[in-house]
């Protein structure tokens, strides 16, 4: 996925002048078959229904999302499907064509997050904005969203949970946000393997640098790929055949239906990053 910035990447004055190089860029760059999404500037701005009708109204059908920042709550997610579908109809395309990104980046979004999830079947991502989250908190550290050493433990652990939960409950995807030492590879695939690790299905990359870090740890290993593909080859085999048991041995480990839905996940991962089994 690529998304093109018209907000915190474009000063104030910049705003409006940065639409039509938005529109331009979506309509004449070859992004290959990946998700393209702009983000758009919040509902508490100026720009947010200019920076829709505009860009939506003008890029086409090329353009596959918007990505709405600073989502307080539920009504702010309505209030964007509503107005894209006034432009997609004003425009040709067909509605329900705009998916939503909606960034959870205030102490109200997180409170409201379950809603905000349910909101519209336009969204189809939630993600998780630590920088304007810890402003939101007042928390001191200028680096959001980086452990704090004097702190014992992971101070945005409960954050992560609940914007995972809610996403899940919703059938959404769930997206860490960004890492912001940009030069630190090692420090950013310590952090993208804390949100993968819980279950996330992606971090935001500010660097090209970053892409190929992040693809590797939100990626199967090849172990746990060809183990995977086992384990459901083992648990077809054991409820298909014989006396058709629902819960067997796997080596030492005992699997039954949910070992079979996590593998299920580890294997459609590995296949959209082109992993194939490994030979016997």
């Amino acid at each position: 996925m690529f998304f093109l910035d018209l907000e915190d990447a474009v000063a104030p004055l910049e705003k409006e002048a940065a639409r039509p190089k938005v529109v331009a860029a979506v309509r004449e760059q070859d992004w290959g078959d990946a998700v393209l999404c702009v983000r758009v500037n919040a509902w508490d701005t100026k720009w947010t229904y200019g920076d829709v009708i505009e860009v939506v109204g003008q890029a086409g059908p090329r353009l596959d999302e918007i990505m709405l920042p600073k989502v307080q709550s539920a009504a702010h997610v309505v209030a964007m499907d509503l107005l894209l579908t006034q432009v997609e109809v004003n425009h040709g395309l067909p509605p329900g064509h705009i998916g939503i990104e909606a960034q959870i980046e205030t102490a109200q979004g997180l409170i409201n997050v379950e809603e905000i999830c349910a909101a519209s079947p336009r969204l189809e991502t939630v993600i998780l904005g630590p920088v304007d989250f810890s402003a939101s908190m007042g928390m001191p550290s200028l680096s959001g969203g980086l452990l704090i050493p004097e702190y014992p433990g992971d101070y945005f652990h409960y954050v992560f949970m609940k914007i995972l939960m809610a996403g899940r409950a919703n059938g959404l995807q769930v997206i860490d946000g960004p890492y912001v030492k940009v030069r630190d590879p090692e420090g950013f695939r310590e952090y993208a393997g804390r949100s993968q690790i819980l279950g996330f299905d992606g971090k935001w990359s500010l660097h090209p640098d970053q892409v190929t870090i992040l693809n590797e740890v939100f990626s199967p290993t090849q172990e746990q790929f060809d183990k995977a593909l086992n384990v459901l080859d083992s648990y077809r085999e054991a409820t298909t055949q014989g006396d058709r048991k629902g819960a067997v041995m796997f080596g030492d480990e005992m699997i039954d239906e949910a070992s079979r839905k996590v593998a299920v996940t580890l294997v459609s991962r590995g296949e959209r990053a082109g992993m194939k089994r490994s030979q016997a």
